[in-house]
């Protein structure tokens, strides 16, 4: 292993050419390093060699053989992301080298932000890059699929260490300004190297940080800077509208704000955005409408599993405007013979995810319909993934999903494998909730077809499965006549 020195120097020359330090900031940066090992010399020795996570574990390592840290993948987190916070300049420093930037164009600002975010490793690439990507085909076009290995699983030390700690109200939760430079805890992620952008959206305080472990390019996140719940209203769409306006080559969207259709964070208002060209984008339009009280506004149904409104215009407060309106009717709209109840009782049921982007001198602004009421028969919801595709995704379906990108759990990997070896009869251990899938697999495999491809293409079937029982008008003669029902409230068809 290199010696404490030639790795501190490592790191150095790593953050000069990510250019986050300059030279005349050499002996600061290597005195406060020593300093967090309680070294008090420095001896010059041969750089050491390695990528910067390379250099980031060597270094926790020999922390940890200090003892100054445990032997927990958190501990060690905090630890270099303490590390990386020293060649990181405060956030109003950062801030105003935004500003600058984006005097010059909002792509620049964005380019700075991202690169800065990626070289102090408050973006892990090197654990996004264990993720498994795939793209198949279906009949709407190409679909995304994800196998999520980027978020390392607790080990037990972990795990038991946390019962051991007081339970903490600070931050407030994991998207609240408080992150900032927050140092972390077993239970709260290191957010030491962590900054954010103040921006001044529709009369609003919001923040942009990207999301430390991205789903796609650029992924962003622009929360608001007070801790108040999510919520889909009148001024959302101003929000979003507002934001495609400062950063026109940025898409933007928000979560449903209810159970079940919402995403996994609910109590603080966030939206996600980046420079993405998702599966929905490449959707086809199945027939046009016109909003009667908005002639500047044209409508398109989407060919897209999930019932999808794509509104487009020139004019920022027409669009916002009709959006608001759908809203408000589809909040109480009701088609008992497509089980699309708006309340039971006094409980919501209906509710929207928007998505905008900008294309051209027009504004993109596509509402998917959605719904959570549950039965009987479809507990976790009936416009939700059911029974029979949980053996591949049972959790909320939020907005990238919605997108066409599919975010699947870590444990596919290995049971995928298993399902491979059971086709070509050399294992019969497959897990039981997949023995079903596996049997018609199995039966329908043809000798000599690439197994990989087989599998990819039937996840991706199944995938598209999880949407369509989500989509509250499904695509058949009896769905659009609703669907054409809906929108006769309030477009000419």
């Amino acid at each position: 292993m290199s010696n404490l020195f030639s790795l501190v120097d490592r790191l150095i020359v790593l953050s000069l050419d990510a250019n986050l330090i300059e030279e005349t900031d050499i002996q600061y940066v290597r005195n406060r390093i020593l300093a967090e090992f309680g070294e008090l010399s420095y001896e010059e020795t041969e750089e050491a060699t390695g990528s910067l996570y390379d250099t980031l574990d060597a270094l926790s390592d020999l922390a940890m053989q200090k003892e100054l840290i445990g032997d927990t993948l958190a501990e060690k987190d905090i630890f270099t992301s303490r590390l990386m916070n020293l060649f990181l300049d405060k956030p109003s420093v950062v801030n105003a080298k935004f500003f600058e930037h984006y005097a010059h164009s909002p792509e620049e600002a964005t380019n700075y932000f991202y690169a800065m975010s990626q070289a102090s490793n408050y973006i892990k690439m090197n654990r996004i890059a264990k993720n498994k990507q795939f793209t198949t085909s279906s009949p709407y076009g190409p679909i995304e699929i994800t196998i999520n290995l980027s978020k390392p699983e607790k080990d037990p030390k972990q795990i038991a260490a946390e019962k051991l700690l007081a339970s903490s109200s600070y931050p407030t939760c994991l998207l609240c300004t408080e992150n900032e430079g927050f140092e972390g805890t077993l239970k709260q992620p290191d957010r030491a190297n962590h900054r954010m952008i103040r921006l001044a959206i529709n009369d609003g305080d919001w923040m942009l940080q990207y999301s430390p472990y991205l789903y796609y390019n650029e992924h962003c996140i622009l929360l608001s800077a007070n801790h108040t719940p999510m919520q889909v209203t009148g001024e959302t769409f101003y929000t979003l509208l507002g934001f495609t306006k400062q950063f026109p080559h940025y898409f933007i969207g928000s979560n449903a704000d209810l159970p079940i259709v919402g995403g996994s964070i609910l109590s603080h208002e966030h939206y996600q955005g980046g420079h993405y060209t998702f599966p929905m984008d490449h959707a086809t339009t199945l027939f046009n409408f016109t909003p009667n009280e908005y002639p500047n506004v044209e409508g398109h149904v989407l060919n897209w599993p999930l019932s999808t409104l794509e509104l487009t215009s020139t004019s920022l407060s027409d669009l916002a405007e009709c959006s608001n309106m759908i809203l408000k009717l589809w909040r109480n709209y009701s088609d008992e013979s497509l089980g699309i109840l708006s309340h039971t009782g006094d409980t919501p049921h209906n509710t929207i995810t928007p998505i905008c982007k900008r294309q051209g001198d027009k504004y993109v602004m596509r509402l998917v319909l959605r719904n959570n009421r549950t039965n009987d028969e479809h507990p976790l919801g009936i416009f939700h993934a059911h029974e029979d595709v949980h053996h591949i995704k049972k959790e909320n379906i939020g907005l990238i999903e919605v997108m066409g990108l599919a975010i699947l759990p870590a444990r596919l990997l290995t049971e995928l494998e298993t399902i491979k070896a059971y086709i070509l009869s050399e294992s019969q251990d497959v897990p039981p909730y997949h023995k079903a899938w596996a049997d018609m697999l199995k039966e329908k495999y043809i000798p000599d077809t690439h197994l990989d491809d087989y599998i990819t293409a039937a996840l991706g079937d199944k995938f598209v499965q999880v949407l369509e029982h989500c989509g509250v008008y499904k695509l058949t003669d009896e769905g659009l006549v609703g669907l054409k029902k809906f929108l006769s409230n309030f477009a000419i068809l």
